[in-house]
Order: C-alpha cells, then structure tokens, then sequence
C-alpha cells in the first residue's frame, strides 16, 4: 500500500474542509493531489497557494498541487479523501471509480444523507467499490479554524484498523487531533444529523432565546438524534463522543456553522430560499431535515424537534410559532438508554385515566 511516512493523498473536492485537510496532509509531508472541476480554482491554487474561494485568507503549502483530471490524482494515491457534498458524492464517486484499486483507502468527510434509499455516504462507498479499507472522517470541525491552526480534534470511524491507523498517521499533528472508533454508522450519523439541529439553534438566537432556552435545545437534540441513529443500529455510546455532542455543540452555538447561519437567517423572517443564497455554500441539514422526518415517520420515532423544523423549512411556518408548539409536547424521559421513553409514557397515559 505504500509508506505512510510517504503516502500520496487524494483529496476529492475543493471546499474549505477538504482544502483544509489537504493542507495538513502536505504539512506533514505527503505529496497530496486535490481535485476539482474548476480549472480557474486549480490555476489559482498552483499559482499563488491559496484558495481563493473558500479558505482565501490561509496559505496553502506549496505540496499541494490542484488538479482537474480525476486519473493523475487517483493514481497510486494512498489515501482518497472524498470531501464531497452529499447531493454530488454518488456522481463523482462513479467517476473515480475506474481509478480506483482495492488496496486504497476511501474516507468520506461529507456529513449528509442521500434520499434515494436514505443511504450514508461510506453505505455508497462499499456499495459502489466493495473495498475493505472505508472510513468516516467527522467530528468539530470548523473548517477556517483548523485552517488557523486552532487546537481540533476529529474522529476515524472504521471496522478496519488499518484505516484508522493510516488516517490517525497522515492527518494527526500538534493542531489536529485524530481519535479512532469502529462505530462507522454512528459517527457518521451523528455528523449528518447535527447539522438539522444547527439550524434550529440558529433560529433560537435570532429569536433573542437564552441560555436555558439554548442548553435545553442541545441536550433535546442530543437525545433525538441518539434516538433515531440507535434505531438504526448505532451504539448509544458513540453521541458522547467528538462526533455526536462535540460537533452537535460547534454547530449549535458558532455562526462559523453553515447550518446554524441558515437558521439564524430563517429566525429573521427570511425564506429558507433568501437564507440558502445569502449563504453562498451547501447546507447540508436542509435535506437532512426532510430526508430525516420521512425516515423517521415510515419507523415511528418520535423526533417532534425535526418535525417542526421541517414546518419552518417546508410548510411555510414562523420560527416563533413552531418554537411554542414544541413546548406543547408531551414530557417524557431525560436519557432513554436510562429510562426507556415507552415506559414513561405509558404511566402518563395510565394516570390521565386515573
């Protein structure tokens, strides 16, 4: 597989996360090769180490070439990170697919869900390769401040522990941090459905909502996000971790959050049509919320928090009015995984008869 003291790295798109992690691949010593559509972005990048678009303050380092042909930057490539939006990973994965060979290592970095079959990404990953080396890439990471060189810390989901070993070994260093798990499905989760919940929590700031407001907000979100991923086989124990309430808190109280901007803009009585274009980049909780609520009503979670986000995104009602509703709900279980919420409930309705 090659040396991972000189391993050539991958990287599949030109956001911000992705330029970011190139940067600290090539900082660490590894030739990196990262790909984009834009041969504008490419020229930009080569020419004067920046990226302009998207991370346009930092200095990129000059091992860190940009590329539009897909084959030169697969080829004998290590590691591929794909740091593709949700919506595009399917197409661009079927287009890198000829380059690809089973002794490479693919980890997602995209933190959405695709509709059709409500499939993660490292669930196409293995659909589309059947390769044995996968893994997720997720956790608080705020794109501009690992640019900064800020103290961050990320997870390495995978089953394989040459994987994790591989993405601790290219990406750790004194400003990032990689800590492994092999609970791929709940780390990658817990990255897709925080960001429905940034959205609310930048609703509640613009709303003027304070602290306890936003303190019970978090915890709440924690609590139906946990729900619904262990409903789909994660482990519980994962949401204590950098992937489920670490990044849940980043996205829920920095206006650095993509989602928590759409939210906050969204709790000034703008349309989610003005919000999106105001932001200029992808939301990945947008379609979360909508995927979610589908998946979660066709099981029967309760997920009331997702349910009124989709009535401000979808159906036309105000951040204020959907903020009451949720009060209105039922009282139910602080932890499930304590105090089962079937068992709670079934007792209110046994003393509402009383």
């Amino acid at each position: 597989m090659g040396s991972l003291t000189q391993a050539k790295v991958c990287v599949l798109g030109g956001g911000s996360f992705g330029t970011a992690l190139a940067n600290i691949a090539a900082h660490n010593g590894h030739p990196v090769h990262q790909w984009l559509r834009d041969p504008e972005l490419v020229q930009a990048i080569n020419q004067t180490h920046i990226n302009p678009r998207y991370l346009p303050e930092y200095a990129l380092h000059p091992q860190l070439q940009a590329t539009t042909n897909l084959a030169s930057a697969l080829t004998n490539a290590t590691l591929v990170l794909m740091a593709i939006p949700s919506k595009a990973f399917a197409q661009v994965l079927a287009q890198a697919r000829p380059y690809l060979n089973s002794e490479q290592i693919l980890v997602s970095t995209a933190k959405g869900i695709q509709e059709d079959g409500f499939k993660l990404m490292s669930q196409l990953l293995v659909e589309e390769t059947g390769f044995a080396h996968i893994g997720v890439l997720s956790g608080p990471n705020l794109a501009s401040e690992v640019a900064q060189h800020q103290l961050t810390a990320t997870v390495i989901a995978s089953t394989d522990e040459h994987t994790r070993t591989c993405v601790q070994q290219v990406l750790g260093c004194q400003y990032f941090r990689v800590y492994a798990s092999n609970d791929i499905y709940g780390v990658e989760l817990g990255g897709a459905l925080k960001n429905i919940y940034a959205i609310a929590a930048g609703m509640a700031a613009a709303l003027g909502m304070g602290e306890n407001t936003k303190s019970m907000l978090i915890t709440r979100s924690l609590a139906e996000m946990s729900r619904f991923a262990v409903s789909l086989g994660a482990n519980p124990l994962t949401f204590l971790g950098l992937s489920g309430v670490g990044d849940l808190i980043v996205t829920c109280t920095s206006p650095l959050s993509r989602n928590y901007r759409v939210g906050f803009a969204l709790g000034q009585g703008k349309s989610l049509q003005e919000a999106v274009d105001a932001l200029g980049q992808v939301a990945e909780g947008v379609n979360t919320v909508r995927f979610v609520k589908h998946k979660a009503e066709s099981m029967g979670i309760y997920m009331p928090l997702v349910a009124g986000l989709y009535q401000v995104l979808f159906a036309g009602y105000h951040a204020k009015d959907v903020a009451k509703l949720l009060m209105q709900g039922e009282q139910s279980t602080d932890v499930e995984f304590v105090l089962p919420r079937d068992e709670v409930v079934k007792t209110a309705q046994r003393v509402t008869r009383i």
